[in-house]
């Protein structure tokens, strides 16, 4: 009976280890980890990944004796390792956020309609946001997880510090991508808003008194909305592409 308590209890131990981590990483993540989901449900999204993540990882990973100064260190580092990995997943959901914000600004569309979030968002991004949601879920975000879980046992190591200038780096790396990958997302309506003023600059100078405002005004709204329904899939598959490679290699490994 000793022998199998010892054992049940390093499974907990075991198991607490691996939760801190999957936590925090859920609890900011995109799509598991909205504000929209309940807490419980998150709470329980968590639990079911960590049996996941630790039948993959109990052979390999090297869990410290069960202790005061165990349990506080792995507090600390696994959750500073969640948070690493949450957050940058939870950049591309603000990539794309930016990508409407500016594509709304270029378009005369940030205040088109409301939304249902707690942060303001244009129209273009709420419903940029809301797709891409529906694709990560659609596509199997959870299995892409549990295995960038697995994956990221390997470059932070369990109840180890992460070296803080390697970690800079890399968050420095992903949100360069991000602001990157916002701009080149909204490059379709910063064009067609360059091209709405230069035309009504033109008829401007050439009559002088109409008044372009009120004509130009109804044709960047339709052409702005006629563009989004033309290219929202491909921004999308794009947008989508960027994910898969950083789920596919999120570490940088050779």
């Amino acid at each position: 009976m000793s022998a199998l308590a010892e054992m049940i209890q390093m499974q907990l131990w075991a198991g607490f280890a691996i939760f801190v981590r999957v936590g925090a990483a859920l609890s900011v993540m995109p799509g598991l980890g909205e504000r929209s989901v309940p807490v419980r449900v998150r709470l329980i999204l968590s639990l079911a990944m960590t049996v996941v993540v630790a039948a993959a990882v109990s052979g390999s990973v090297r869990i410290p004796p069960p202790g005061l100064g165990a349990l506080g260190r792995i507090v600390v580092t696994e959750t500073i390792a969640g948070l690493a990995i949450g957050i940058a997943l939870r950049l591309f959901m603000l990539a794309l956020q930016t990508a409407g914000s500016i594509a709304a600004q270029s378009t005369s569309l940030s205040q088109l309609t409301g939304n249902n979030s707690m942060d303001p968002m244009p129209a273009i991004g709420q419903v940029l946001t809301v797709s891409a949601l529906a694709l990560l879920m659609m596509t199997g975000l959870h299995v892409k997880a549990a295995a960038l879980f697995i994956l990221s046992y390997d470059a932070m190591p369990l109840a180890a510090f992460p070296d803080a200038a390697v970690l800079a780096d890399w968050g420095r790396t992903h949100v360069s991508q991000a602001f990157r990958l916002a701009f080149t997302l909204a490059a379709p309506f910063v064009i067609l808003s360059m091209l709405y003023n230069l035309m009504l600059g033109v008829i401007n100078k050439a009559m002088p008194q109409l008044m372009v405002a009120f004509v130009g005004a109804p044709v960047i709204t339709l052409g702005a909305i006629a563009l989004l329904f033309a290219t929202a899939p491909v921004l999308l598959t794009i947008w989508t592409g960027a994910v898969d490679s950083f789920l596919s290699n999120p570490f940088g490994m050779p």
